[in-house]
């Protein structure tokens, strides 16, 4: 987390499990926000449940949060209305 937040990101490598499963831990709390990068060099921002249940397939980068609190607009409404209480 210190290198995430020093840096700004960190890339972390496909297939490197244990980094991987400590970024899930910290994703799931709220610290760090985790972006796959695709076959074609896009990048899609996961979701803490996707997180958790992602592939070894894609590289990711583990980057600090813009804010305390974030809710996409391109999150599906069953996962935005989990944070309704925040931002009423």
């Amino acid at each position: 987390m210190d290198a995430v937040y020093t840096a700004g990101s960190l890339p972390i490598a496909a297939a490197d499990r244990a980094t991987k499963d400590m970024a899930k831990r910290l994703h799931i709390f709220g610290f760090v926000v985790i972006d796959e990068i695709l076959s074609d060099g896009t990048v899609r921002r996961l979701r803490p449940s996707e997180s958790f249940h992602s592939s070894m397939l894609h590289p990711w980068r583990v980057s600090k949060p813009s804010g305390r609190y974030r809710v996409d607009d391109d999150w599906p409404e069953t996962d935005r209305e989990l944070f309704a209480a925040l931002l009423a």
